[in-house]
């Protein structure tokens, strides 16, 4: 499943949210379309209660992100933005670079610009906010039993570490001070003991009691009190001075005297140093103030402190008092917002006001807690209130242009369209083109179609057309029409699930359902999400292929445990349940000899379905978890993968299991090194082939010199000699053959391959083809190919693969077809795009790659596209790419190198 050469992050899936309830009645009424279908009627009552797919209930949403026209110039802006700017300002500018990569979805990117823009954070609010963000994004990452204030030694989410002052690039490589060893109390109360004891020469007076001080230690409190004591007012000559109108109690004003001397707050319980707090604030005791603040800051530790002290913080200016308080409300996302004190204090515009009176109050908190919310709910009062407060503090340009459009989409959710088109067109008039989109929607949805169909029609012919503008007008045209709108979307950006979904309802409204199927498995065969699964499912339910809709609906409760079907009436699980006497029962063993089958002919959607059956079977599995996570990782699903990772970890058996897996999730998460410990320790507990795998793996994840690549063979080979299903051995087989081929050790990887081909290792076939053509055995590497293309049922990788084994005519043939079945992959295109240039056809060749950037984000694109424009003279083009590449990638050395070409020629 894992090579050993690194693959291209997991990309995000965009799932299109369920479409308003309110056309369900509709749906209802098409039931009779079951009958012209021949389905049996008792068959239809219970498994299509809702009749069949409404191509007005499939509409997609409209996304609630920042999205462009031309994002390539809009990342070059940033990177060219971040080289000039001061550090103190580059936070925002991650900020800023972090929304783009939603838009685009690219959480790996959005990951790493939220990192960069918690380093680059100065003050304290924007560490708390920062950190908890990164948190957030990660929360599938989690293990059972982490504590919210926990950051695994993670220096950029530790909330010890985000509640200091000041900006150093270089912290991000100290210890994470959660793993600092405490400093003993009575040790350091010694050490900051200033003064001994003395005689006191003076007493406060507070009723009856007298608080006696010694004058000199209570002068260094503050300016006030050094005047009061040594100025020219009465109290400096005085022995007994009346403090009873001061509002202190003698209890705290002996404290105040203790800390006069000692310089220590450990010796006061809470209700003490608060008394200090108001104290030192009322009489400008500054460093008092600070030390209070900070020791009530550290008492903090969960909601119900939070909310009682965030109180105080306010009362006095207590800055991290309340940072400390907000940041144990973020840390609790997205639960916290349930919680009445905190939506309160965050959501009502009074709370604001008061947040911001202590330097709490910025867009990048109300981002993240309306990016929260608009996940939990997007119809909730609390996000409506949240993006309410987002505008108000939005300053720049995208700022308010985000507020704006996410008002916008809020609205549209609650069926209040005519606010939704005023929040819209205000998001358009600050600069943001795609909130055309939203008005037009709003204006469909308010009964003005052909209003809404001249807005995207005006649209499309004042800018550069792209996908998601031809997809809009399909809404509002008909016939004909709508489906060149769709064809027309679905050439600009393959990505786009809509088209694919409607033509296929519109194929099954034609009775055509075997081509509805067809149409959607174009876009399964490279982009898997439920909803694609859960129409495939339901047009196989009307052709009673239970198999197949059994299949589809166990993989897409693999990626949504909790998803709904028929347009959001019936639980998926429901439908599981009821299929059950329709399909053939699978033991475990059984199921074991579907999941070789379906491996072997590289069906990944039907091996999670199995998979999915035999965690029923037995739920405790953590190796089938852990095969789950696998599939997931291939079909590029990665938060649906990390959770199977997480499960696998919480239900391991033994702690030589657990290990593994919280080392694979460190690996998959970034943190090479410390996935290579946890392989250790789990070696050092028992021997196991996912030990020396994980090992084996993540060593290989660097160059590889001589030594290092024997060590590597040497782990795979202690791996296989351990007990593992054929499955996995396969792919050990298959990892070490690539290593050998990598070592020029051709015949032992020949031997590998072909191992791992008698285990129905099918993924075998390439390696194999790989090494027959180091022999300089052409022709056979083209044949092994073949072999894997007609075995495999997802061959996108292996046309293009074999496409290296042939001439340039079988091999534009080849590609083609990997281009057709997976237009994501990236080699057809610069192919294609350096064949041209070698004609020189320079145009064709830019028109080639630029037809790839237009929907897929990629830094190899960006790069040999800024090559052919700089080698074409084209500076400005050049470095614009440049530019939108070192966005992606600021440590692309290849684009570095053409981007100072590019600039020094430009100067």
């Amino acid at each position: 499943m894992r090579s050993l050469k690194l693959v291209d992050g997991c990309k995000g899936i965009q799932v299109y949210a369920v479409t308003p309830n309110d056309k369900v009645q509709e749906s209802k009424s098409n039931f009779h379309r079951c009958k012209s279908l021949h389905i049996n009627s008792n068959q239809g009552d219970s498994l299509l209660p809702f009749g069949l797919p409404v191509a007005d209930l499939i509409e997609p949403a409209i996304e609630p992100h920042l999205k462009f026209v031309d994002f390539v110039e809009t990342l070059a802006s940033i990177h060219r933005e971040l080289e000039k700017a001061p550090d103190h300002e580059k936070a925002n500018l991650y900020l800023e670079q972090s929304s783009v990569f939603r838009g685009l979805k690219e959480p790996k990117l959005l990951r790493r610009s939220l990192r960069s823009a918690r380093q680059h954070a100065h003050d304290v609010h924007h560490k708390v906010v920062l950190s908890a963000w990164l948190r957030f994004e990660r929360r599938e990452d989690e293990l059972e039993g982490s504590k919210p204030m926990s950051c695994s030694g993670r220096m950029m989410e530790c909330p010890k570490a985000s509640l200091s002052h000041g900006y150093d690039p270089n912290s991000i490589f100290d210890p994470c001070p959660c793993r600092q060893p405490p400093v003993d109390v009575r040790q350091r109360a010694s050490e900051e003991c200033s003064t001994s004891v003395a005689e006191g020469d003076m007493a406060f007076c507070i009723g009856d009691e007298e608080v006696v001080c010694v004058r000199q230690n209570m002068a260094t409190l503050s300016t006030p009190f050094h005047t009061m004591l040594y100025g020219g007012f009465l109290e400096s000559i005085r022995e007994k001075i009346n403090f009873s109108d001061n509002g202190i109690s003698a209890r705290s004003m002996r404290a105040v005297e203790e800390y006069s001397r000692r310089r220590s707050l450990d010796n006061f319980p809470p209700d003490v140093v608060l008394d200090l707090l108001s104290f030192a604030n009322k009489f400008c005791c500054e460093e008092m103030k600070m030390a209070c603040d900070r020791h009530l800051a550290s008492l903090v530790c969960n909601i119900d402190h939070a909310l009682l002290f965030v109180e105080y913080g306010l009362e006095e200016t207590a800055h991290i008092l309340v940072a400390s308080c907000l940041q144990v409300f973020l840390r609790q996302l997205p639960n916290s917002l349930h919680n009445p004190g905190v939506t309160r204090l965050l959501c009502n515009p009074e709370g604001r006001k008061r947040l911001a009176k202590v330097g709490h109050a910025s867009f990048s908190l109300y981002y993240l807690l309306s990016q929260v919310a608009m996940e939990e709910d997007p119809k909730s009062n609390t996000t409506v209130m949240l993006l309410e407060r987002l505008g108000e503090s939005a300053t720049s340009r995208w700022q308010k242009e985000l507020a704006l459009h996410q008002l916008g989409c809020v609205m549209l959710e609650r069926k209040e369209y005519k606010d939704a088109q005023s929040w819209f067109q205000a998001s358009v008039e600050e600069g943001h083109i795609y909130s055309v989109a939203g008005v037009a929607r709003a204006k469909f949805k308010r009964g003005h179609k052909y209003s809404a169909y001249k807005q995207m029609n005006s649209l499309i012919s004042s800018y550069k057309p792209v996908g998601w503008m031809f997809q809009e007008r399909s809404l509002y045209g008909i016939g004909n029409e709508k489906m060149m709108d769709l064809n027309t979307a679905t050439e600009l950006d393959p990505t786009l699930s809509y088209p694919y979904k409607y033509r296929a309802v519109d194929l099954m409204n034609d009775n055509k359902l075997v081509q509805a199927i067809g149409e959607v498995n174009r876009i399964l065969g490279f982009k898997i999400s439920p909803d694609c699964l859960e129409l495939r499912a339901w047009f196989n339910l009307a052709l009673e292929d239970y198999d197949g809709a059994m299949r589809d609906i166990r993989a897409l409760l693999t990626l949504d445990p909790t998803y709904m079907m028929f347009h959001g009436q019936v639980h998926a699980v429901q439908l599981v349940e009821l299929l059950r006497d329709r399909v053939q029962p699978w033991n475990q063993a059984e199921c074991w000899m579907q999941l070789y089958d379906r491996w072997s002919s590289v069906d990944d959607i039907g091996s999670l379905a199995v998979v999915h059956q035999m965690l029923e079977n037995d739920p405790g599995t953590s190796l089938l978890r852990f095969r789950q996570s696998l599939l997931l990782l291939r079909l590029n699903c990665q938060k649906a993968a990390m959770r199977s990772l997480r499960l696998a970890r919480n239900s391991s058996g033994s702690d030589y299991e657990r290990l593994v897996y919280e080392g694979w999730i460190l690996y998959d998460t970034g943190h090479r090194e410390d996935a290579l410990v946890k392989a250790e320790e789990s070696l050092s507990i028992k021997r196991s082939f996912e030990a020396f795998f994980l090992k084996a793996y993540a060593l290989a994840d660097a160059n590889l010199d001589s030594e290092a690549s024997a060590h590597v063979i040497m782990l795979l080979e202690e791996a296989l000699k351990c007990p593992s299903d054929g499955l996995r051995k396969g792919q050990a087989l298959n990892n070490l053959g690539s290593v050998y081929v990598d070592c020029g050790k051709l015949d032992l990887a020949a031997d590998c391959y072909i191992s791992a081909l008698n285990i129905r290792h099918t993924r075998a076939h390439q390696g194999l083809a790989r090494v027959k053509y180091m022999k300089n055995e052409r022709k056979a590497a083209y044949d092994e190919m073949t072999k894997l293309i007609e075995k495999a049922r997802n061959n996108a990788s292996a046309y293009e693969k074999r496409s290296e084994y042939c001439d340039r005519d079988l091999a534009k043939s080849d590609l083609s077809m990997a281009t057709q079945l997976d237009p994501l992959r990236i080699y057809p295109y610069r192919y294609r795009a350096a064949v041209l240039m070698d004609d020189h056809k320079e145009a064709d060749a830019i028109a080639e790659l630029s037809k790839a950037i237009a929907f897929k984000t990629d830094l190899q694109l960006l790069h040999l596209r800024a090559a052919f424009h700089e080698s074409m003279g084209d500076m400005a083009s050049a470095m614009r790419d440049c530019q939108a590449a070192l966005c992606l990638d600021p440590n692309h050395g290849d684009t570095a190198e053409i981007y100072g070409r590019t600039c020094s020629r430009q100067q």
